[in-house]
């Protein structure tokens, strides 16, 4: 048995299992040539014309653009750009009614012609010094997609990097009215010829297989010129049978082989791409010319000419009917593409796209429109005519039902959308719309699937990530930890040192300041030595004073030369408590003394004669013990100055007794006396000795107290001595009364 390769040199041509043969009513526009339309009014251009995503917008609202200019990029390799398929200003960017079954409105620029179709600057490859990367990208950048229907990117399908056995062009035209590529072919053989051979250099196949149906034979005889120099270049007729121009059922007719459930056709070493596809690749590469317009069949009986046009790409369906002689009826429907698989326009402002091949204007009578749905008689007569042998009985009950599982099952996504099963169906029920309804909804349980599965992968990936942060936190923690002790380990010894050197600095500081607060500490000590050495001193002059006080009250009668040693004392005491006063003058003279202080010794006094008295003495004694250390001078002149007094007081000795006696019954009065007596011995201390003399004897009629005040506030030392002489007067005058 010969290989599949020679029966296909051979010419051998397989069949497939159905198929349908409806009336092909092409004579009404394969006999003409192809007509140039006017240039609209208005271009309704697409974003999007094919399988996949669209490009970025690179133009915008008001801005004039030339022919060829390229309106979107292709960042995205499922994108290809759409062109400017004329110059002209864009008026808007809006949604449109799409050319799609469900008449969506997607993203459309509206392009207003200029008139001049201007050409952008065009910059044509050389295939000889061109790489495939080039050539690709030039397919890309031109906007290429199928032209058959799909839509499907060329550079994708034509950059596959699986070995390829045989590249098939599609020239089948199976649907009734079509004839494109019929036309096509028979005017543009050469360059579709030249568009092969750009794919055979991208792909390398073994072979060329290019079919076409045997109602075409100019068509036929065109391409076989046109590859009679091309070697494994096979152009192939096919029986006019629908659809047989399928993409897997031509790979069954050319090849014999079956394309599994599920795979591609490159999984078994086969691509095929349309013959409108390969004339726009070799205009794009040869002739920097984009995709910007395609030859699409005008037909039906509403139509006084119907033909063949060249339309430019975003052309309104309405252009086209209005220049082909469009008469229409009562309910009139337009159909975009044939009658088998094509849909009806829900208005004529739908534009022309890349995947747009005819246009039919029918009229009722023509093409009747489809009458109310029957119920299923379960004839079989749709799975006998399903070319892809699947059960469409059964995929309409799964359908209906919503059982997606099923479906799945029954190999739903193998459906060609042929309509050759609506197209027996007695019971006229619409298949396909049910089959197309089911796809659309098992493509969208499939996106929240893939998204479900998509969030699930991220949320999977956060947590790894954070968990992977949490570790490696932790050992970066622990390298921390691990190098701090190891620091703290190797300066232990500077730790120390540092340390030392703080405290040592401290002292250093703090030494003045010590030695500060030493002296401060001993002259306090000293100080209180002195304190205590005086009290010592003061505690046994006070004995002494109560030891002869008391001697004193046992003996009221003495000599007469015990009472001069006592004035003489008193005198003393007189005189050291003026130098006190002297020494602290301020303490003297205050003039903001309070009552109660100048109160309290006459209050200790009322409470308790005898204590009075004592304190009386111990005052003269410490008066006493500061006069001796005065000076010899002072101490002359003092006795020079008080000698006359001692003398009077020896001489009132009975006055002094009965003085102290009566200064013992009343303390007041003995405080007053005393200072009027310090007052009267300040004035004699400042007169001098005749001048005290004649005072004393001469000026008794002033007050005393007035004389004491002024004495005082001249010097505390004269008052002493005016103290003295008041206690003269106050014996005198106690000796007096006595008597």
């Amino acid at each position: 048995m010969p290989s599949l390769f020679k029966q296909i040199q051979a010419g051998t041509v397989w069949d497939f299992h159905g198929g349908i043969h409806p009336p092909a009513r092409k004579t009404q526009t394969n006999q003409k040539p192809i007509a140039t339309l006017p240039m609209p009014d208005r271009l309704y251009i697409p974003l999007r014309q094919h399988i996949g995503v669209p490009g970025q917008l690179l133009v915008q609202i008001g801005q004039r653009v030339l022919k060829g200019q390229a309106l979107t990029s292709a960042d995205n390799s499922m994108a290809v750009p759409v062109h400017a398929p004329t110059s002209g200003v864009v008026l808007s960017i809006a949604p449109h009614t799409s050319p799609h079954p469900s008449a969506l409105p997607e993203l459309t620029l509206v392009l207003a012609p200029d008139g001049l179709d201007e050409w952008r600057v065009r910059e044509p490859l050389n295939i000889s010094h061109c790489d495939k990367v080039q050539l690709l990208n030039r397919i890309q950048d031109s906007g290429i997609a199928g032209m058959g229907g799909a839509g499907f990117p060329t550079h994708l399908k034509s950059g596959v990097a699986q070995p390829v056995d045989y590249l098939i062009i599609n020239a089948v035209e199976c649907e009734p009215y079509i004839s494109a590529d019929d036309l096509l072919m028979q005017e543009a053989a050469t360059t579709i010829v030249k568009g092969i051979d750009i794919l055979c250099r991208l792909l390398s196949p073994k072979a060329v297989l290019i079919g076409i149906e045997d109602d075409k034979p100019i068509a036929t005889a065109a391409m076989k010129a046109a590859c009679s120099q091309r070697e494994h270049y096979y152009v192939r007729t096919v029986p006019t049978k629908y659809p047989s121009g399928g993409e897997k059922q031509l790979i069954q007719l050319l090849t014999n082989k079956e394309v599994p459930n599920g795979r591609r056709p490159i999984d078994i070493g086969i691509v095929m791409q349309n013959v409108g596809t390969a004339f726009a690749v070799a205009q794009a590469v040869l002739d920097d010319h984009p995709l910007i317009s395609r030859i699409v069949t005008v037909a039906g009986d509403t139509l006084s000419q119907q033909q063949n046009v060249l339309a430019l790409l975003g052309t309104p369906v309405s252009d086209l009917l209005d220049a082909c002689g469009f008469q229409p009826e009562h309910k009139q429907r337009i159909i975009m593409g044939g009658p088998m698989m094509g849909f009806t326009l829900p208005d004529l402002s739908v534009p022309v796209v890349k995947t747009t091949n005819c246009i039919l204007a029918p009229t009722v009578a023509e093409l009747p429109a489809a009458t109310e749905e029957m119920d299923c008689i379960r004839c079989s007569a749709c799975a006998d005519a399903c070319p892809a042998s699947l059960l469409p009985q059964q995929l309409l009950w799964y359908s209906k039902a919503r059982d997606n599982e099923k479906l799945a099952e029954y190999n739903l996504a193998d459906c060609i959308e042929c309509g050759a099963c609506a197209y027996v169906c007695p019971s006229e029920i619409p298949l396909v719309q049910y089959y197309r309804v089911a796809k659309a909804d098992i493509r969208e349980q499939q996106r929240e699937a893939l998204k479900a599965e998509q969030a699930k992968a991220r949320f999977e990936a956060r947590n790894e990530r954070l968990e992977r942060e949490k570790q490696e936190r932790l050992e970066r923690n622990q390298q921390l930890a691990a190098a701090r002790q190891q620091q703290q380990t190797s300066g232990a010894g500077n730790a120390v040192a540092d340390a030392l050197a703080r405290i040592k600095a401290k002292q250093a500081q703090a030494a003045p300041q010590d030695e500060q607060n030493k002296a401060q500490i001993l002259a306090e000590r000293e100080l209180k030595k002195q304190q205590a050495r005086e009290y010592q001193q003061q505690k046994a002059q006070q004995q002494a004073v109560e030891e002869h006080a008391e001697q004193h009250s046992q003996t009221p009668a003495t000599s007469n030369s015990t009472d001069s040693k006592a004035a003489a004392v008193a005198a003393a005491i007189a005189r050291a408590q003026a130098k006190k006063a002297a020494q602290k003058p301020e303490q003297l003279i205050k003039p903001a003394q309070s009552v109660d202080e100048m109160n309290k010794p006459v209050r200790a006094a009322e409470a308790d004669p005898r204590k009075a008295a004592i304190a009386a003495a111990i005052a003269r004694a410490k008066a006493k013990q500061q006069a001796q250390t005065e000076t010899e001078s002072e101490t002359k002149t003092e006795t020079e100055t008080t000698a006359p007094l001692i003398a009077a007081d020896a001489v009132n000795k009975s006055a002094v007794e009965s003085n102290a006696a009566s200064a013992i019954e009343d303390p007041r009065k003995a405080a007053v006396a005393a200072a009027l007596a310090r007052a009267k011995a300040k004035k004699q201390a400042n007169a001098e000795p005749t001048e005290q003399t004649e005072a004393s004897t001469t000026d008794p009629v002033v007050p005393e107290t007035v004389v004491a005040e002024t004495v005082v506030a001249e010097d505390p030392r004269k008052a002493a001595i005016a103290a003295a002489i008041a206690r003269a007067k106050a014996r005198k005058q106690a000796d007096s009364e006595n008597s």
